[in-house]
């Protein structure tokens, strides 16, 4: 009987090894190791396609390798976060069956702005923002202090302590800084003073959210935000490294847990999402709960807050895997399946 072939997609690190956001790349090439090393053990024959700028590579890989399944694990180029979702689309397009979001959820969560409409919309509650496309900006519907970020990026890019501003004249200074570095549009948001948790969710096969976990900020002196930056996620030996996360599971009331797993189930299926997926809060010390983002798709690295989750929750790392690989598997099938339906009348 043949083996299931699965082809696990990544994207190669294609910035310069000096460019500030360089690290960020390269964590996704040893998740692809580590995939590998999980899904072999059960059987599968599994081969690994980084992709860097050219599409075609990616076109190629495709074709040759001929896969069942691809596990997806394309971040998309640092400096060029939309191709993600690129990446999804030509999948979805070739009829592959695929691991984890479809493209819906990939292009919503990506745009800050679109995703805080969605939210509003849908009556979930997030925190008030503006978007700033160009200079000058004279003057802020929000309350101070406000965090200011990229508005398409992910990943802290774009983040550090220099983020929260408690005035008009350092918003524009930093709005001027990002416009610059990352283009257009910048995201000002009302900044959200308390506790920030995550909620990861697994689809296995139902929709269960993971055990709540907490950013365990222990920031010192003054001007030290409790945010999580890039040096913290990224550069070892930094202040805000050292300073901030590891993601200890959370102390949480039953009520506030409740609260949270509800919201996060919504936006997830708000969105579109599917397979897994991460929802950011920040709660208030009155207890109201305020959605930062929903993240498709998050890193899933060993080391990684999905997986300290799935440890939590008794949840296998490689076990998670493998139940990816065989629910792509499950929908091929049924997709590709010919269903006859009757004609509805007017």
């Amino acid at each position: 009987m043949r083996r299931t072939r699965v082809l696990i997609l990544y994207n190669e690190p294609t910035l310069p090894r000096d460019h500030p956001d360089a690290e960020s790349e390269c964590e996704v090439v040893y998740t692809a190791e580590a995939v590998t090393n999980a899904l072999e053990p059960a059987g599968f024959r599994v081969q690994r396609l980084g992709v860097g700028r050219d599409p075609a590579e990616l076109l190629r890989g495709l074709r040759k390798a001929r896969p069942d399944v691809v596990f997806n694990l394309f971040e998309g180029l640092g400096d060029w976060g939309e191709t993600e979702a690129y990446a999804v689309g030509l999948v979805e397009w070739l009829g592959i069956p695929y691991t984890g979001c479809p493209l819906q959820p990939t292009v919503l969560a990506r745009n800050k702005p679109l995703a805080k409409k969605l939210f509003v919309g849908a009556r979930l509650p997030t925190a008030p923002a503006v978007t700033i496309d160009e200079l000058p900006v004279t003057e802020l519907p929000l309350a101070w202090p406000v965090i200011v970020k990229p508005a398409t990026q992910d990943a802290s890019i774009g983040i550090d302590q220099s983020s929260v501003v408690t005035n008009l004249d350092a918003l524009k200074e930093r709005a001027a800084y990002l416009l610059e570095t990352y283009g257009p549009p910048v995201l000002a948001e009302e900044y959200i003073d308390g506790r920030e948790f995550c909620v990861g969710m697994i689809e296995a096969p139902d929709l269960r959210c993971l055990p709540v976990t907490e950013m365990d900020f222990r920031c010192e002196g003054p001007g030290a935000w409790p945010i999580v930056t890039y040096d913290a996620k990224w550069k070892p030996g930094t202040p805000d490294y050292e300073l901030m996360p590891n993601r200890p599971e959370a102390t949480v009331g039953r009520a506030l847990t409740t609260r949270l797993n509800s919201l996060a189930k919504l936006a997830f299926r708000l969105l579109g999402c599917r397979d897994y997926a991460r929802v950011d809060f920040r709660v208030k010390p009155s207890g109201k709960p305020f959605i930062l983002e929903v993240n498709p798709n998050p890193d899933i690295h060993p080391a990684a807050g999905l997986a300290h989750a799935l440890e939590a929750a008794g949840v296998g790392w490689a076990t998670f895997c493998v139940g990816l690989v065989e629910r792509a598997l499950a929908r091929g099938r049924r997709e590709s399946v010919p269903i006859a339906r009757p004609i509805e009348s007017a």
